[in-house]
Protein backbone atom coordinates (compact mmCIF):
# COMPACT_ATOMS: atom_id res chain seq x y z
CA UNK A 1 0.00 0.00 0.00
CA UNK A 2 1.19 3.51 -0.78
CA UNK A 3 2.38 5.29 2.36
CA UNK A 4 0.27 8.48 2.30
CA UNK A 5 -3.28 9.84 2.41
CA UNK A 6 -4.13 13.12 0.68
CA UNK A 7 -6.84 15.32 2.20
CA UNK A 8 -8.36 18.16 0.18
CA UNK A 9 -9.89 20.88 2.35
CA UNK A 10 -11.74 23.42 0.23
CA UNK A 11 -12.76 26.15 2.68
CA UNK A 12 -14.42 29.53 2.47
CA UNK A 13 -11.26 31.56 1.90
CA UNK A 14 -8.67 29.06 0.67
CA UNK A 15 -8.10 25.59 -0.74
CA UNK A 16 -5.65 23.32 1.02
CA UNK A 17 -4.08 19.94 0.35
CA UNK A 18 -2.51 18.04 3.25
CA UNK A 19 -0.50 14.84 3.00
CA UNK A 20 -0.58 12.51 6.03
CA UNK A 21 1.33 9.36 6.93
CA UNK A 22 -0.09 6.38 8.84
CA UNK A 23 0.55 8.09 12.19
CA UNK A 24 -1.40 11.14 10.93
CA UNK A 25 1.76 13.22 10.88
CA UNK A 26 1.55 16.11 8.43
CA UNK A 27 4.09 15.48 5.66
CA UNK A 28 3.27 18.50 3.52
CA UNK A 29 0.70 21.27 3.13
CA UNK A 30 -0.29 23.26 0.06
CA UNK A 31 -2.60 26.26 0.33
CA UNK A 32 -3.99 28.77 -2.14
CA UNK A 33 -6.36 31.62 -1.33
CA UNK A 34 -9.10 32.79 -3.68
CA UNK A 35 -11.15 35.93 -4.07
CA UNK A 36 -14.31 36.79 -2.17
CA UNK A 37 -16.90 38.45 -4.41
CA UNK A 38 -19.52 40.84 -2.98
CA UNK A 39 -21.85 41.96 -5.82
CA UNK A 40 -24.34 43.61 -3.45
CA UNK A 41 -24.67 44.09 0.32
CA UNK A 42 -25.32 40.69 1.90
CA UNK A 43 -24.34 38.80 -1.25
CA UNK A 44 -21.25 36.54 -1.27
CA UNK A 45 -19.90 34.60 -4.26
CA UNK A 46 -16.87 32.61 -5.41
CA UNK A 47 -15.67 31.91 -8.94
CA UNK A 48 -15.90 28.08 -9.27
CA UNK A 49 -13.07 27.99 -11.80
CA UNK A 50 -10.91 29.87 -9.33
CA UNK A 51 -11.84 27.38 -6.59
CA UNK A 52 -10.77 24.53 -8.85
CA UNK A 53 -7.52 26.25 -9.86
CA UNK A 54 -6.73 26.95 -6.20
CA UNK A 55 -7.33 23.31 -5.25
CA UNK A 56 -5.15 22.05 -8.12
CA UNK A 57 -2.42 24.50 -7.13
CA UNK A 58 -2.59 23.37 -3.52
CA UNK A 59 -2.28 19.71 -4.53
CA UNK A 60 0.77 20.43 -6.69
CA UNK A 61 2.35 22.52 -3.94
CA UNK A 62 1.91 19.75 -1.36
CA UNK A 63 3.21 17.00 -3.66
CA UNK A 64 6.20 19.11 -4.66
CA UNK A 65 7.05 19.91 -1.05
CA UNK A 66 6.85 16.21 -0.11
CA UNK A 67 8.83 15.32 -3.25
CA UNK A 68 6.36 12.62 -4.24
CA UNK A 69 3.82 12.00 -6.99
CA UNK A 70 0.28 10.63 -6.84
CA UNK A 71 1.51 7.04 -7.04
CA UNK A 72 2.56 7.38 -3.38
CA UNK A 73 -1.00 8.29 -2.32
CA UNK A 74 -3.30 5.46 -1.25
CA UNK A 75 -6.52 7.48 -1.27
CA UNK A 76 -7.97 10.97 -1.32
CA UNK A 77 -10.47 12.47 1.12
CA UNK A 78 -12.47 15.59 0.26
CA UNK A 79 -13.94 18.05 2.74
CA UNK A 80 -15.53 21.36 1.89
CA UNK A 81 -17.29 24.56 2.84
CA UNK A 82 -20.86 23.37 3.14
CA UNK A 83 -24.07 24.74 1.58
CA UNK A 84 -22.16 26.78 -1.02
CA UNK A 85 -23.93 26.05 -4.28
CA UNK A 86 -22.70 25.54 -7.84
CA UNK A 87 -24.66 24.73 -10.99
CA UNK A 88 -22.75 23.69 -14.09
CA UNK A 89 -23.36 22.48 -17.64
CA UNK A 90 -23.42 18.69 -17.85
CA UNK A 91 -21.76 18.63 -21.27
CA UNK A 92 -19.04 21.25 -20.86
CA UNK A 93 -18.49 21.19 -17.08
CA UNK A 94 -18.59 24.98 -17.05
CA UNK A 95 -20.48 26.75 -14.25
CA UNK A 96 -23.42 28.83 -15.43
CA UNK A 97 -23.03 31.31 -12.56
CA UNK A 98 -20.64 31.99 -9.69
CA UNK A 99 -20.84 29.77 -6.62
CA UNK A 100 -23.30 31.29 -4.14
CA UNK A 101 -21.56 31.05 -0.77
CA UNK A 102 -23.18 29.74 2.41
CA UNK A 103 -22.94 33.25 3.94
CA UNK A 104 -25.01 34.85 1.16
CA UNK A 105 -28.39 36.29 2.19
CA UNK A 106 -29.91 37.09 -1.22
CA UNK A 107 -32.59 34.43 -0.83
CA UNK A 108 -33.92 35.66 2.52
CA UNK A 109 -37.27 36.80 1.16
CA UNK A 110 -37.74 33.58 -0.82
CA UNK A 111 -37.03 31.51 2.26
CA UNK A 112 -39.44 33.49 4.45
CA UNK A 113 -42.28 32.78 2.00
CA UNK A 114 -41.41 29.09 1.85
CA UNK A 115 -41.02 28.88 5.63
CA UNK A 116 -44.49 30.32 6.16
CA UNK A 117 -46.15 27.48 4.21
CA UNK A 118 -43.74 24.60 4.55
CA UNK A 119 -41.45 25.33 7.52
CA UNK A 120 -42.68 22.48 9.70
CA UNK A 121 -42.50 19.95 6.85
CA UNK A 122 -38.96 20.99 5.99
CA UNK A 123 -37.83 20.86 9.64
CA UNK A 124 -39.37 17.44 10.14
CA UNK A 125 -37.78 15.91 7.04
CA UNK A 126 -34.39 17.62 6.99
CA UNK A 127 -33.72 18.53 10.62
CA UNK A 128 -32.93 22.06 9.45
CA UNK A 129 -34.50 25.44 10.05
CA UNK A 130 -35.42 26.90 6.63
CA UNK A 131 -32.85 29.64 6.06
CA UNK A 132 -31.00 31.22 3.14
CA UNK A 133 -27.87 29.64 4.65
CA UNK A 134 -28.74 26.33 2.94
CA UNK A 135 -28.27 25.20 -0.64
CA UNK A 136 -31.62 24.71 -2.34
CA UNK A 137 -32.78 28.38 -2.23
CA UNK A 138 -29.43 29.34 -3.78
CA UNK A 139 -29.90 26.76 -6.53
CA UNK A 140 -33.40 28.02 -7.19
CA UNK A 141 -32.14 31.61 -7.40
CA UNK A 142 -29.62 30.63 -10.09
CA UNK A 143 -32.29 28.76 -12.07
CA UNK A 144 -34.60 31.77 -11.85
CA UNK A 145 -32.00 34.43 -12.68
CA UNK A 146 -29.71 32.92 -15.32
CA UNK A 147 -31.28 33.16 -18.77
CA UNK A 148 -32.46 29.76 -20.00
CA UNK A 149 -31.22 27.91 -16.90
CA UNK A 150 -34.53 26.40 -15.82
CA UNK A 151 -35.25 25.16 -19.32
CA UNK A 152 -31.84 23.50 -19.53
CA UNK A 153 -32.28 22.01 -16.06
CA UNK A 154 -35.63 20.48 -16.97
CA UNK A 155 -33.99 18.91 -20.04
CA UNK A 156 -31.36 17.30 -17.83
CA UNK A 157 -28.50 19.46 -19.14
CA UNK A 158 -27.46 21.03 -15.80
CA UNK A 159 -25.93 19.57 -12.64
CA UNK A 160 -26.26 20.93 -9.12
CA UNK A 161 -23.90 20.32 -6.26
CA UNK A 162 -22.13 21.62 -3.22
CA UNK A 163 -18.39 22.24 -3.52
CA UNK A 164 -17.48 18.62 -2.81
CA UNK A 165 -19.57 17.49 -5.78
CA UNK A 166 -17.94 20.04 -8.06
CA UNK A 167 -14.42 19.04 -6.99
CA UNK A 168 -15.17 15.33 -7.40
CA UNK A 169 -16.64 16.01 -10.84
CA UNK A 170 -13.49 17.87 -11.89
CA UNK A 171 -11.07 15.42 -10.26
CA UNK A 172 -12.69 12.50 -12.08
CA UNK A 173 -12.75 14.28 -15.43
CA UNK A 174 -16.54 14.62 -15.36
CA UNK A 175 -17.15 10.91 -14.85
CA UNK A 176 -18.65 11.10 -11.33
CA UNK A 177 -21.38 13.35 -10.00
CA UNK A 178 -21.61 12.49 -6.31
CA UNK A 179 -21.81 13.77 -2.77
CA UNK A 180 -22.07 12.14 0.65
CA UNK A 181 -24.96 12.14 3.08
CA UNK A 182 -23.39 14.77 5.37
CA UNK A 183 -23.31 17.30 2.54
CA UNK A 184 -26.66 16.17 1.14
CA UNK A 185 -28.23 16.80 4.53
CA UNK A 186 -27.33 20.52 4.20
CA UNK A 187 -29.36 21.20 1.06
CA UNK A 188 -32.96 21.24 2.43
CA UNK A 189 -33.68 18.53 -0.18
CA UNK A 190 -32.51 15.41 1.67
CA UNK A 191 -34.72 13.39 4.00
CA UNK A 192 -32.46 12.41 6.90
CA UNK A 193 -34.90 9.70 8.04
CA UNK A 194 -35.05 7.84 4.71
CA UNK A 195 -31.50 8.72 3.66
CA UNK A 196 -32.56 9.87 0.19
CA UNK A 197 -33.55 12.89 -1.87
CA UNK A 198 -37.16 13.78 -1.11
CA UNK A 199 -39.67 14.34 -3.94
CA UNK A 200 -41.86 16.68 -1.87
CA UNK A 201 -38.91 18.90 -0.95
CA UNK A 202 -37.77 18.97 -4.57
CA UNK A 203 -41.25 20.14 -5.56
CA UNK A 204 -41.32 22.82 -2.84
CA UNK A 205 -38.06 24.34 -4.07
CA UNK A 206 -38.65 23.61 -7.75
CA UNK A 207 -35.40 21.68 -8.29
CA UNK A 208 -35.40 19.00 -11.03
CA UNK A 209 -34.21 15.68 -9.63
CA UNK A 210 -31.99 15.07 -12.66
CA UNK A 211 -29.64 17.78 -11.40
CA UNK A 212 -28.81 16.04 -8.13
CA UNK A 213 -25.66 14.07 -7.35
CA UNK A 214 -25.64 10.43 -6.29
CA UNK A 215 -25.33 10.13 -2.51
CA UNK A 216 -22.35 7.99 -1.49
CA UNK A 217 -21.04 6.88 1.94
CA UNK A 218 -18.73 9.29 3.74
CA UNK A 219 -16.11 6.55 3.78
CA UNK A 220 -16.15 4.33 0.70
CA UNK A 221 -15.26 4.32 -2.99
CA UNK A 222 -16.60 7.35 -4.85
CA UNK A 223 -14.47 7.42 -8.00
CA UNK A 224 -10.89 7.72 -9.20
CA UNK A 225 -8.95 10.75 -10.31
CA UNK A 226 -8.68 11.12 -14.06
CA UNK A 227 -5.27 10.34 -15.57
CA UNK A 228 -5.37 13.29 -17.95
CA UNK A 229 -6.53 15.76 -15.29
CA UNK A 230 -4.34 14.63 -12.39
CA UNK A 231 -1.52 12.64 -13.95
CA UNK A 232 -2.54 9.47 -12.15
CA UNK A 233 -5.47 7.40 -10.93
CA UNK A 234 -6.06 7.48 -7.17
CA UNK A 235 -9.30 6.41 -5.47
CA UNK A 236 -11.41 9.12 -3.84
CA UNK A 237 -12.74 7.31 -0.77
CA UNK A 238 -13.61 10.01 1.76
CA UNK A 239 -16.10 12.86 1.62
CA UNK A 240 -17.78 14.98 4.29
CA UNK A 241 -18.80 18.55 4.94
CA UNK A 242 -16.11 20.42 6.82
CA UNK A 243 -17.84 20.51 10.19
CA UNK A 244 -18.76 16.84 10.20
CA UNK A 245 -15.22 16.02 9.08
CA UNK A 246 -13.86 18.03 12.01
CA UNK A 247 -16.06 16.10 14.45
CA UNK A 248 -14.65 12.88 13.01
CA UNK A 249 -11.14 14.34 13.07
CA UNK A 250 -11.49 14.69 16.84
CA UNK A 251 -12.60 11.03 16.88
CA UNK A 252 -15.75 12.23 18.64
CA UNK A 253 -17.52 8.98 17.77
CA UNK A 254 -19.56 8.52 20.97
CA UNK A 255 -22.90 10.20 21.76
CA UNK A 256 -22.46 13.41 23.72
CA UNK A 257 -18.94 14.11 22.44
CA UNK A 258 -18.67 17.60 20.96
CA UNK A 259 -16.34 19.95 19.12
CA UNK A 260 -16.32 23.56 18.00
CA UNK A 261 -14.49 24.72 14.89
CA UNK A 262 -13.39 28.37 14.87
CA UNK A 263 -13.10 29.56 11.30
CA UNK A 264 -14.92 32.19 9.24
CA UNK A 265 -17.88 31.16 11.37
CA UNK A 266 -18.13 28.94 14.44
CA UNK A 267 -19.69 25.51 14.21
CA UNK A 268 -20.44 23.41 17.26
CA UNK A 269 -21.45 19.80 16.69
CA UNK A 270 -22.46 17.12 19.17
CA UNK A 271 -22.56 13.43 18.26
CA UNK A 272 -26.05 12.11 19.07
CA UNK A 273 -25.53 8.52 17.91
CA UNK A 274 -27.71 6.52 15.53
CA UNK A 275 -30.91 8.50 16.08
CA UNK A 276 -31.63 12.14 15.20
CA UNK A 277 -32.28 14.38 18.21
CA UNK A 278 -34.54 17.31 17.41
CA UNK A 279 -34.33 20.88 18.68
CA UNK A 280 -36.44 23.92 17.90
CA UNK A 281 -33.46 26.28 17.73
CA UNK A 282 -30.59 24.02 16.71
CA UNK A 283 -30.08 21.85 13.68
CA UNK A 284 -30.24 18.10 13.35
CA UNK A 285 -27.85 16.88 10.70
CA UNK A 286 -26.14 13.74 9.46
CA UNK A 287 -22.60 13.51 10.79
CA UNK A 288 -21.46 10.68 8.51
CA UNK A 289 -22.41 7.35 7.03
CA UNK A 290 -19.70 4.73 7.38
CA UNK A 291 -19.95 0.99 6.73
CA UNK A 292 -23.71 1.20 6.37
CA UNK A 293 -24.35 3.01 9.65
CA UNK A 294 -25.55 6.60 9.83
CA UNK A 295 -24.45 8.78 12.74
CA UNK A 296 -26.36 11.97 13.53
CA UNK A 297 -25.32 15.23 15.14
CA UNK A 298 -26.90 18.29 16.72
CA UNK A 299 -25.40 21.50 15.38
CA UNK A 300 -25.27 25.17 16.16
CA UNK A 301 -23.85 27.49 13.52
CA UNK A 302 -22.58 31.03 14.10
CA UNK A 303 -22.21 32.88 10.82
CA UNK A 304 -19.56 35.46 11.72
CA UNK A 305 -16.72 34.81 14.15
CA UNK A 306 -13.22 34.69 12.65
CA UNK A 307 -14.57 36.86 9.85
CA UNK A 308 -14.99 39.75 12.31
CA UNK A 309 -11.22 39.78 12.89
CA UNK A 310 -10.71 39.84 9.11
CA UNK A 311 -13.12 42.78 8.98
CA UNK A 312 -11.10 44.71 11.55
CA UNK A 313 -7.96 43.99 9.53
CA UNK A 314 -9.17 44.40 5.95
CA UNK A 315 -12.04 46.89 6.11
CA UNK A 316 -11.42 49.05 9.18
CA UNK A 317 -7.64 48.51 8.96
CA UNK A 318 -7.12 48.79 12.68
CA UNK A 319 -5.13 45.53 12.74
CA UNK A 320 -1.93 44.82 10.85
CA UNK A 321 -2.61 41.09 11.15
CA UNK A 322 -5.18 38.81 12.74
CA UNK A 323 -2.59 37.77 15.32
CA UNK A 324 -2.35 41.38 16.56
CA UNK A 325 -5.86 41.09 18.00
CA UNK A 326 -4.52 38.93 20.84
CA UNK A 327 -1.88 41.37 22.03
CA UNK A 328 -4.33 44.28 21.82
CA UNK A 329 -6.97 42.38 23.82
CA UNK A 330 -4.44 41.50 26.50
CA UNK A 331 -3.25 45.11 26.78
CA UNK A 332 -6.40 46.20 28.64
CA UNK A 333 -7.94 44.67 31.79
CA UNK A 334 -11.52 44.42 30.46
CA UNK A 335 -13.83 45.52 27.65
CA UNK A 336 -14.79 48.79 29.44
CA UNK A 337 -18.44 48.13 28.56
CA UNK A 338 -17.82 47.82 24.79
CA UNK A 339 -19.67 44.95 23.08
CA UNK A 340 -19.70 43.97 19.43
CA UNK A 341 -22.46 41.90 17.80
CA UNK A 342 -21.04 40.84 14.41
CA UNK A 343 -24.37 40.05 12.75
CA UNK A 344 -23.03 41.04 9.32
CA UNK A 345 -25.20 38.44 7.58
CA UNK A 346 -27.87 37.99 10.23
CA UNK A 347 -27.76 35.81 13.32
CA UNK A 348 -27.52 32.02 13.11
CA UNK A 349 -28.22 29.54 15.89
CA UNK A 350 -29.81 29.70 18.33
CA UNK A 351 -31.38 33.04 17.36
CA UNK A 352 -32.10 32.57 13.63
CA UNK A 353 -32.74 36.21 12.77
CA UNK A 354 -31.96 36.89 9.11
CA UNK A 355 -32.66 40.61 9.50
CA UNK A 356 -30.35 41.29 12.45
CA UNK A 357 -27.34 43.46 11.63
CA UNK A 358 -24.07 44.13 13.36
CA UNK A 359 -23.51 46.79 15.98
CA UNK A 360 -20.97 48.08 18.47
CA UNK A 361 -22.36 49.42 21.73
CA UNK A 362 -20.91 51.09 24.82
CA UNK A 363 -18.52 53.37 22.91
CA UNK A 364 -17.19 56.41 24.76
CA UNK A 365 -14.56 59.03 23.97
CA UNK A 366 -12.03 56.73 25.61
CA UNK A 367 -12.79 53.78 23.34
CA UNK A 368 -9.79 52.76 21.25
CA UNK A 369 -8.86 50.04 18.78
CA UNK A 370 -7.80 47.89 21.72
CA UNK A 371 -11.39 47.84 22.97
CA UNK A 372 -12.70 46.99 19.49
CA UNK A 373 -10.23 44.14 19.15
CA UNK A 374 -11.17 42.77 22.55
CA UNK A 375 -14.90 43.17 21.92
CA UNK A 376 -14.54 41.31 18.61
CA UNK A 377 -12.77 38.36 20.25
CA UNK A 378 -15.20 38.31 23.15
CA UNK A 379 -18.14 38.24 20.70
CA UNK A 380 -16.86 34.91 19.34
CA UNK A 381 -16.94 33.38 22.83
CA UNK A 382 -20.35 34.81 23.69
CA UNK A 383 -21.95 33.44 20.52
CA UNK A 384 -20.44 30.02 21.22
CA UNK A 385 -21.77 30.18 24.79
CA UNK A 386 -25.30 30.75 23.49
CA UNK A 387 -25.11 27.57 21.43
CA UNK A 388 -23.60 25.46 24.21
CA UNK A 389 -26.32 26.59 26.60
CA UNK A 390 -29.07 25.66 24.14
CA UNK A 391 -27.42 22.39 23.07
CA UNK A 392 -27.07 21.10 26.62
CA UNK A 393 -30.70 21.89 27.38
CA UNK A 394 -32.13 20.33 24.22
CA UNK A 395 -29.89 17.26 23.94
CA UNK A 396 -29.88 16.16 27.57
CA UNK A 397 -26.08 15.85 27.49
CA UNK A 398 -23.77 18.00 29.61
CA UNK A 399 -20.76 19.40 27.77
CA UNK A 400 -18.07 18.89 30.39
CA UNK A 401 -15.25 20.01 28.11
CA UNK A 402 -15.07 21.48 24.63
CA UNK A 403 -12.70 20.22 21.94
CA UNK A 404 -11.74 22.98 19.56
CA UNK A 405 -10.00 23.40 16.22
CA UNK A 406 -9.62 25.94 13.43
CA UNK A 407 -7.40 28.92 12.79
CA UNK A 408 -8.83 31.22 15.47
CA UNK A 409 -7.94 28.73 18.21
CA UNK A 410 -4.31 29.88 17.89
CA UNK A 411 -5.46 32.96 19.81
CA UNK A 412 -4.67 32.18 23.44
CA UNK A 413 -6.72 35.09 24.78
CA UNK A 414 -9.81 33.83 22.94
CA UNK A 415 -9.37 30.25 24.17
CA UNK A 416 -8.95 31.34 27.79
CA UNK A 417 -11.92 33.72 27.58
CA UNK A 418 -13.99 30.93 25.99
CA UNK A 419 -13.18 28.61 28.88
CA UNK A 420 -14.03 31.37 31.37
CA UNK A 421 -17.39 32.18 29.79
CA UNK A 422 -18.39 28.51 29.40
CA UNK A 423 -16.98 27.54 32.81
CA UNK A 424 -15.57 24.31 31.33
CA UNK A 425 -12.10 23.29 30.10
CA UNK A 426 -11.32 24.03 26.46
CA UNK A 427 -9.09 21.39 24.85
CA UNK A 428 -7.01 22.46 21.85
CA UNK A 429 -4.93 19.87 19.98
CA UNK A 430 -1.59 21.21 18.85
CA UNK A 431 -2.48 19.95 15.38
CA UNK A 432 -5.48 22.27 15.14
CA UNK A 433 -6.68 21.33 11.65
CA UNK A 434 -9.17 18.59 12.55
CA UNK A 435 -11.22 19.10 9.37
CA UNK A 436 -8.61 17.76 6.94
CA UNK A 437 -7.62 15.08 9.44
CA UNK A 438 -11.23 13.84 9.51
CA UNK A 439 -11.34 13.62 5.72
CA UNK A 440 -8.06 11.70 5.79
CA UNK A 441 -9.44 9.28 8.41
CA UNK A 442 -12.54 8.63 6.28
CA UNK A 443 -10.49 8.04 3.12
CA UNK A 444 -8.01 5.80 4.93
CA UNK A 445 -10.65 3.62 6.58
CA UNK A 446 -12.17 2.80 3.20
CA UNK A 447 -8.90 1.35 1.83
CA UNK A 448 -7.73 -0.26 5.11
CA UNK A 449 -4.96 2.29 5.53
CA UNK A 450 -6.32 2.13 9.07
CA UNK A 451 -8.16 -1.10 9.80
CA UNK A 452 -10.86 0.28 12.08
CA UNK A 453 -11.97 3.35 13.99
CA UNK A 454 -10.20 2.03 17.06
CA UNK A 455 -6.96 2.01 15.06
CA UNK A 456 -7.16 5.71 14.16
CA UNK A 457 -4.18 7.62 15.60
CA UNK A 458 -5.18 9.82 18.55
CA UNK A 459 -3.46 12.94 19.83
CA UNK A 460 -4.93 13.47 23.32
CA UNK A 461 -1.44 13.72 24.85
CA UNK A 462 -0.52 16.50 22.46
CA UNK A 463 -3.02 19.16 23.58
CA UNK A 464 -3.28 22.51 25.34
CA UNK A 465 -5.98 22.74 28.01
CA UNK A 466 -7.49 26.07 29.06
CA UNK A 467 -9.29 25.91 32.40
CA UNK A 468 -11.81 28.46 33.75
CA UNK A 469 -10.40 31.17 36.01
CA UNK A 470 -13.17 33.79 36.00
CA UNK A 471 -15.22 34.60 39.08
CA UNK A 472 -18.92 33.67 38.75
CA UNK A 473 -20.14 37.23 39.34
CA UNK A 474 -17.82 38.56 36.63
CA UNK A 475 -19.10 35.92 34.21
CA UNK A 476 -22.73 36.80 34.96
CA UNK A 477 -22.07 40.51 34.46
CA UNK A 478 -20.37 39.98 31.11
CA UNK A 479 -23.16 37.73 29.86
CA UNK A 480 -25.78 40.26 30.94
CA UNK A 481 -23.94 42.92 28.94
CA UNK A 482 -23.79 40.62 25.92
CA UNK A 483 -27.52 39.84 26.06
CA UNK A 484 -28.33 43.54 26.22
CA UNK A 485 -26.21 44.24 23.14
CA UNK A 486 -27.69 41.23 21.33
CA UNK A 487 -31.23 42.50 21.90
CA UNK A 488 -30.33 45.80 20.25
CA UNK A 489 -29.07 44.08 17.07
Amino acid sequence: MSPYILALDEGTTSARAIIYDENVNVIAVGQREFNQIYPHPGWVEHNPEELWAAQLGAIKEALDFAKIDLSKVSAIGVTNQRETTIIWDKRTGRPIYNAIVWQCRRTSEMVELIKRDYGSVIKEKTGLVPDSYFSSPKARWILDNVLGAMEKAEKGDLLFGTVDSYLIYRLTGGKVHATDSSNASRTLLFNIHTGSWDSELLEIFGIPESMLPEVKPSSGFIGSTDQEVMGGEVPITGCAGDQQAALFGHIATQPGESKCTYGTGNFLLMNTGNKPVTSKRLLTTIAWKIRGKTTFAMEGSVFTTGAVIQWLRDELRILESADESESLARSIPDNDGVYMVPAFTGLGAPHWNQDARGLITGITRGTSRTHLARAALESIAYQTHDIVECMQRDSGYDIKSLRVDGGATRNGFLMQFQSDILDVPVIRPRMIEATARGAAYMAGLAVDFWESMSALPRSESNTDVFTPKMRPETRRGLLDGWRSALAKS
